[in-house]
């Protein structure tokens, strides 16, 4: 069994990949410094889950702080670093692009050089379809433009990419690098639709919508994430591979298919588009397929069920999870 760096590790993905890498036996040293860009309480949860777990082991620190990573010499030799740890967000970004950089790019940077430093011989990256910016053909290839991103978020996750590339290049670290298509399922981040929608509805608060509610989303479940991060633990040299749902749905149909599952009228209130909101996407998933046998798993449906399904069985802490 192999011995993993997760980073990241009480966020929504990494939370999820640490528990599937557990399952199969491996060791997983989680690390994560519990910053409060959303509400700490729902990373607290995921992190107790693992804590309670054999073979997992925590550390709090951050990735942009490169003497931080000095506490990760007695942790025994990794067969690959998963970096999932990121600020993520888009409109966040345009109010604190500083941030986005420390952590999307100097952290990247920061682990790229342990790999180089220890003789780690894998890299994963997360990055985000958000890349691929407003002009994108649908559904998109990894081939599509990356070259014009709209948010500091999605610029400071093609600098961690570059920089994947020139650590692959000088040092043949083997990189893979996932741009993850709007994610969503139980314990999801709380800025995130999927999670504001479900609290909002669920008690009767009004759901705010940026926009006339038209654009749309190919949501992805995080188990078909996870599942997919996993598989990119093989060697591939250095690839960047679309990980996305096939069922695209517009935020208008999203809250109908919540008030149903939920069973209450949803009160909706229409703000102005935020200018970093892309209007759509939807990922080409046929790289994935030919290279580690993957496609989504997870209906929608399905999906979206198991969410509202978490949410009422958590709802006594859920309903007072701070959501913007």
């Amino acid at each position: 069994m192999a011995n993993y760096l997760v980073t990241g590790a009480a966020g929504f993905i990494a939370a999820r990949v640490s528990e599937l890498l557990l399952a199969a036996g491996h060791t997983v040293t989680g690390v994560d410094n519990l910053n409060d860009a959303y509400d700490v309480r729902i990373k607290e949860y995921r992190l107790k889950r693992l804590l309670n777990q054999a073979g997992f082991t925590f550390q709090q620190l951050d990735i942009s702080q490169r003497e931080a990573l000095d506490r990760l010499s007695g942790c025994g030799r990794f067969e690959a670093v998963i970096n999932l740890a990121a600020r993520a967000g888009v409109r966040q970004s345009v109010e604190n692009p500083w941030v986005y950089v420390d952590t999307n790019v100097t952290g990247t940077l920061n682990l790229l050089e342990l790999c180089r430093q220890q003789g780690i011989p894998k890299f994963i990256l997360a990055s985000t379809s958000s890349i691929y910016g407003e002009e994108a053909p649908l559904p998109t290839p990894e081939s599509a433009s990356s070259d014009r991103p709209l948010q500091v978020y999605a610029a400071s996750k093609k600098g961690a990419e570059a920089l994947c590339h020139a650590y692959h290049y000088l040092n043949g670290l083997d990189v893979t690098i996932f741009r993850y298509f709007t994610v969503y399922g139980p314990a999801p981040r709380p800025d995130m639709v999927m999670f504001r929608f479900t609290q909002w509805i669920s008690e009767g608060r009004p759901v705010l919508v940026n926009g006339d509610g038209e654009q749309s989303r190919g949501f992805t479940y995080v188990d078909d994430i996870a599942r997919g991060t996993i598989l990119g633990l093989k060697p591939v040299g250095y690839e960047i591979i679309n990980l996305g749902g096939s069922q695209v749905i517009t935020i208008n149909q999203l809250i109908h298919t919540l008030e149903k599952l939920i069973g209450r009228t949803a009160q909706v209130s229409h703000l102005p588009r935020h200018p970093a909101d892309m209007t759509t996407n939807q990922a080409e998933v046929e790289k994935a397929g030919k290279m580690l046998g993957w496609e989504p798993a997870v209906s929608l449906e399905e999906g979206i069920a198991r969410l509202v399904d978490w949410y009422q069985a958590e709802r006594a802490w859920a309903c007072d999870i701070i959501t913007t």
